[in-house]
This record gives structure tokens, sequence and C-alpha cells, in this order.
């Protein structure tokens, strides 16, 4: 297929709320044309999801969830490498996200679940018992400072004066 980037994805990209009239009006291009691109990319399934990047450590939410990023080290199988084995894994609800890497390890994962508890049991009894699974690697993500090319707010601490005598 081998669509080349350009500035109507360009745009989308950045911020996808930005309005067929406004990519025109940005490009120069006529509303017909910008529209039909859009729907044309969306059908080819370049475009294939607009996303809202929430910085949830700002919402008071008792459902939060924790995220870890997972190394796996695989054997890949005769004639179908890594592929098989990664869409078995990838087709965990946990896995958001599925990757082939160069490096230590052949894939990375981001898993979610509601606690730690949750990703490790995913670990040890999902991931690391499956048939050409050689070894994982778990890192919490602990804090967000940036996602997706925007720097995250944190929420004020409770700072206090140090008192010294």
């Amino acid at each position: 297929m081998g669509v080349t980037m350009d500035e109507i994805l360009e745009i989308l990209e950045k911020d996808a709320r930005v309005s067929p009239e406004d990519i025109a009006r940005m490009t120069g291009k006529s509303l017909k044309t910008v529209k039909q691109a859009i729907a044309k990319y969306e059908k080819e399934g370049v475009i294939l999801k607009y996303k809202t990047i929430i910085n949830k450590e700002l919402i008071k939410d008792t459902d939060a969830s924790v995220r870890a990023l997972i190394e796996v080290d695989i054997a890949p199988q005769k004639d179908v490498g890594f592929d098989k084995i990664a869409e078995r894994i990838y087709s965990f609800p946990e896995v958001s996200s599925c990757y082939l890497v160069s490096g230590d390890y052949d894939l990375l994962l981001i898993v979610e679940g509601k606690d730690m508890h949750t990703v490790s049991n995913f670990v040890a009894e999902k991931l690391a018992p499956m048939e050409h699974v050689k070894g994982t690697s778990t890192h919490f993500l602990m804090k967000k400072y940036k996602e997706n090319g925007v720097m995250l707010k944190h929420k004020e601490e409770n700072k206090r004066i140090a008192i010294s005598y």
C-alpha cells in the first residue's frame, strides 16, 4: 500500500480534533479534497482510530489501572518466525500493545491491570508458561512525564515546610 505521510495526516496525528475545514485552510486544499483524503485513509486502515490522551493522575479515579512494560524472550517458530506467538500473546485482553524489538528481548508488551498483583498474575499464569516463551522481564510504570509527545502535569504534592532547630 505504501502511503507517504502527507500534511493532512501530520495535522491529524498532532490533533485529531482539527476539523476538515481548518485542515483545508491550513493546507490550501479544498474542503472536498480534505474530506475525500480522510475518508480514503480511514477506509484503507491508514487512520485506525482517533484517540484522546487523558492525564489520569489528575482524575480522582477509584478504578485506576497499573501499566507495565514487559520484555519477552521467545523462541521463534519454524517457517512463521515470531508472528504466531506474538499473535497469541497480543490476543490477551491485558495486552494493550505488542512490538517486535531488537536487543536482548524479542517482544515488548504494554500490559494493563487493576493493580500490580493482577499484572503479576497475568505474567506468572498466562504469559510465562506459554510454549515458546523463554523468559520475561516486567517493568511497572511508576509515573508518566510525557505520553505521545504531550508533557503531563502532575498533582501538587503536599509540600511541607522544613523546620530546623
